[in-house]
């Protein structure tokens, strides 16, 4: 468990612009459920992938087509969501941070720790726009 007082500015970052934080596997399911996309972002402390995949969500929101619903849990903190929302993306394995987007409950997109780690915010961006354009 990481103290709040670290996690609060990155939790920020996606509450600020709309997400809703899940924290219980209820939330995880109520959300998931609902009709229309929702994208999952699986927020992290890392700072080598963190802090480009939340400006790379943030920007990715400019795009004319995007997500019904805006959700997040915090690897670490919110562990029951986390593993909730976790076992709602398989086949892939588990990695933080991780987005994932969802269409009438069914996983149609993901985004993974390697696919974050070592890229831009624009190039992650990129991504999330070219799957809202076919999803959304």
């Amino acid at each position: 468990m990481y103290p709040e007082e670290i996690v609060k500015p990155m939790k920020e970052e996606l509450t600020s612009i709309g997400f809703i934080e899940l924290e219980t596997e209820e939330d995880v399911s109520k959300a998931i459920s609902k009709n229309g996309t929702t994208l999952v972002a699986v927020n992290s402390v890392c700072g080598c992938a963190a802090a480009n995949a939340r400006p790379g969500i943030r920007n990715s929101l400019l795009n004319e087509k995007k997500p019904d619903h805006l959700v997040t849990v915090f690897a670490g903190v919110d562990k029951e969501a986390t593993q909730a929302a976790r076992d709602l993306m398989v086949p892939f394995p588990p990695s933080s941070p991780s987005i994932a987007l969802f269409r009438d409950g069914s996983l149609v997109h993901m985004v993974e720790r390697h696919h974050i780690e070592g890229r831009p915010a624009e190039l992650i961006a990129e991504n999330l726009k070219s799957a809202f354009n076919e999803f959304c």
